[in-house]
């Protein structure tokens, strides 16, 4: 449920600027986990926290930043614990109630998340997050009518915000008014019809009403706005099989599993489809993959036992029904199952024991219904105790989260839970408004030591330039190129500290040491402390003005910098690698206007804009100079390219992308950032038709992008 920490990470990153009176140093490791916290490095950030609340315990913020960190890493107690310790240091940070109250929300504490929420609302009485969190903390104690009412003041605050009607629509369905949930579900796609959580929330509602054209319909736009959603594919597996379109549900759930390879609902349900026409084989393949992850998942284990009784392993057959009727003692079926099973096995004995086994149980337990008893496959409740048994009208699927055996043969529906995160996002990346849609370039590439692995493309890059450097041996690492970084463990972290001590104490033997200041400077880039990292790049340069790495990386580390600078100057910041396209072919629109840091009082006399224009040409000259000692090198085309965009010089960013693809022909991110590029002049011909060409080479989202451009 680690949903929550979406709702109100930005602002807490970004919205306290509490002053720090402690020393140069203190400051700098402070801002130093600020920085691997924003990249999302957050092992590392908890280390840089813990050295300045060992050295001055009585400040809230780093407690307020280690909270943040443990809460992505899903140690909500932790991170509950650290914003008590904060908010006795400074009980006026608002964001630091929304941050305890999110821990708590997902600790099941729903009324001490209100309480928070509440203390966060007498500082802030119509911040948007507090009220939306409110609303969902009320909704999950089933207290609709306050989840209401709370929504309800939400949107007079904000009428035009699509999220208040998505949630409170959610709420209504959860209360059992689907009226007034549709109303709202069209209200909130009225206001922005480009939000795929609307479209999966409503069609999954038309689903329950049994409106199958309908929820297909809305399941189709959801997956055309966002493609990579699997719980979009597994619902709308589910409403085409209610279609009776098998081929069809088994591309979806075909579709996720290129996705998601260890995806389990749809491993489970195409195990399901695949037995109903007779490919048992594959069904077995499919439930061994989630018996493999789950070994305590009784029902693809009983599924596993009909479909292996059904290939003749008769005795792996047994074993699975035995191991099923050893969770499941009264589940009846299982034990004239086994019987049949050892019939044919030839052990009569063990058969007829099954079988009269079975027969007495089953006398049994009717008697125990008389008596107003609810007979599970586990236990036997007293009627006082027993939930009410709800008369389900479906019989085709189940929750992931329903563990009835006797549902052993249902598809599993995207489970509530898992819907929690899509349904209730809080700040709605990509937002749409007069009909533009906003989405993200490819981002720069760096060179690093570390990088991502992405089961569907993984590619090694190769440079000339970087193979050669790395064939010296002169760093303890070898160096790669990527724009896939990745957070350091605990165990490489404290590797590169101990690589910067040892880098330091040969630059003190010899101060000419020019790899020595590089090595170091890769380290303190690993470790996000960004501006010793470009301090030992302005050395390297000094001691050899030809080293083109040097000036790559320091332009790189310098945009990162200004991407920090902006989160900390409005909490409202979107991130600049991003353009807004226009769907509508005749229209053309720049890309967003960049929001300038402000002024620090170091920062001299510059205005903020002159200050940010010269940053930016600071990052230029840095790729020039790459370009002139390396005209071949791809990588400083494409970041060139993406910097252009930023300053909304689109030809000249095309004109970089077309170096990179003339250097590189099967170079996908720089066909799909020249696409996104084009179509943010208009040319909506070549730019569908880079993007097409990104697609081809590896990058899905270049399909969604085109979806939605010829969805007008």
């Amino acid at each position: 449920m680690n949903y929550f920490f979406r709702l109100f990470v930005p602002l807490l990153l970004t919205a306290i600027c509490v002053p720090v009176n402690a020393q140069l140093n203190t400051d700098r490791v402070l801002a130093n986990g600020r920085n691997a916290l924003y990249f999302e490095d957050y092992l590392l950030s908890i280390q840089y926290f813990n050295q300045v609340i060992r050295s001055k315990p009585y400040l809230a913020e780093p407690y307020l930043y280690r909270a943040i960190a443990k809460f992505n890493l899903e140690d909500y107690k932790g991170a509950e614990n650290d914003i008590t310790l904060c908010l006795e240091r400074n009980p006026f940070l608002v964001y630091a109630y929304q941050c305890r109250g999110a821990a708590r929300q997902n600790l099941n504490n729903f009324k001490g998340a209100i309480e928070d929420y509440d203390k966060g609302l007498s500082f802030k009485p119509e911040d948007k997050q507090l009220l939306i969190n409110k609303g969902m903390a009320y909704l999950l104690l089933k207290d609709y009518d306050n989840a209401i009412e709370t929504l309800d003041l939400l949107a007079k605050y904000q009428p035009r915000l699509s999220q208040v009607y998505l949630t409170r629509g959610a709420v209504y369905v959860e209360k059992g008014d689907t009226a007034k949930a549709f109303e709202d579900y069209n209200k909130a796609i009225e206001l922005d019809k480009y939000f795929a959580p609307t479209y999966g929330q409503r069609g999954i509602l038309y689903f329950q009403k049994e409106m199958y054209k309908e929820a297909l319909a809305d399941l189709d736009e959801a997956i055309r706005f966002d493609s990579r959603n699997v719980g979009y594919y597994i619902n709308r597996g589910l409403i085409r099989y209610y279609m009776n379109d098998l081929r069809g549900s088994m591309a979806d759930y075909d579709a996720v599993l290129i996705m998601e390879p260890n995806n389990l609902i749809a491993h489970f349900n195409r195990g399901l489809l695949s037995a109903q026409v007779g490919d048992s084989r594959r069904a077995i393949a499919d439930f061994d993959e989630v018996i493999k992850a789950e070994p305590d998942n009784f029902m693809a284990i009983y599924n596993r036992a009909i479909l292996r009784d059904e290939i003749g392993n008769l005795a792996g057959s047994v074993e699975d029904l035995t191991s099923v009727l050893n969770e499941y003692p009264n589940f009846v079926p299982g034990y004239y199952f086994r019987s049949e099973v050892k019939r044919k096995m030839y052990d009569t004995k063990g058969a007829d024991a099954d079988y009269w086994y079975a027969y007495e149980l089953e006398q049994k337990l009717r008697k125990e219904r008389e008596k107003g008893k609810r007979v599970t496959g586990k236990e036997i409740l007293d009627a006082e105790t027993a939930e009410n048994e709800t008369t389900e009208k479906d019989e085709k699927t189940r929750e992931k989260s329903d563990k009835s055996i006797e549902k052993f043969n249902r598809l599993v529906i995207y489970d509530k839970e898992e819907q929690q995160e899509s349904r209730y996002k809080s700040e709605l990346r990509g937002k749409i408004q007069d009909k533009q849609v906003k989405v993200d370039l490819e981002p720069q590439f760096v060179i690093t030591y570390y990088e991502r692995i992405e089961e569907l493309r993984n590619i090694s890059r190769f440079d000339k330039m970087i193979s050669d450097y790395n064939r010296l041996m002169l760093l303890k690492v070898q160096l790669r190129i990527t724009n896939k970084e990745v957070a350091l463990t605990d165990d490489q972290a404290e590797f590169h500290f101990k690589s910067i001590d040892d880098y330091s104490l040969k630059i003190d033997q010899n101060p000419a040491d020019m790899n020595a200041y590089f090595g170091r400077a890769i380290d303190f880039m690993v470790l996000q402390d960004l501006s010793e990292a470009v301090d030992d790049l302005d050395k390297v340069v000094e001691l050899n003005p030809e080293f083109a790495p040097a000036y790559f990386i320091r332009a790189v580390i310098r945009y990162k910098q200004i991407e920090l600078e902006n989160y900390s100057a409005d909490n409202k910041a979107e991130e600049e690698l991003s353009l807004n396209i226009r769907t509508n072919q005749s229209s053309r629109v720049a890309g967003n206007e960049y929001v300038s840091a402000p002024i620090q009082k170091n920062s001299g006399s510059l205005p903020k804009d002159s200050k940010r224009a010269y940053e930016y040409e600071q990052i230029i000259r840095d790729y020039e100079t790459v370009l002139r000692i390396n005209p071949d090198f791809v990588y400083a085309y494409f970041n060139r390219g993406n910097m252009r965009c930023i300053q909304k010089d689109f030809r000249a960013a095309i004109q970089d992308y077309d170096e990179a693809i003339k250097r590189e022909p099967d170079f996908a991110e720089a066909y799909f950032n020249r696409g996104l590029t084009r179509l943010s002049i208009g040319d909506m011909q070549r730019g569908i038709s880079d993007l097409s060409k990104a697609g081809e080479l590896g990058l899905p989202n270049a399909y969604s992008i085109i979806k939605r451009m010829s969805g007008e």
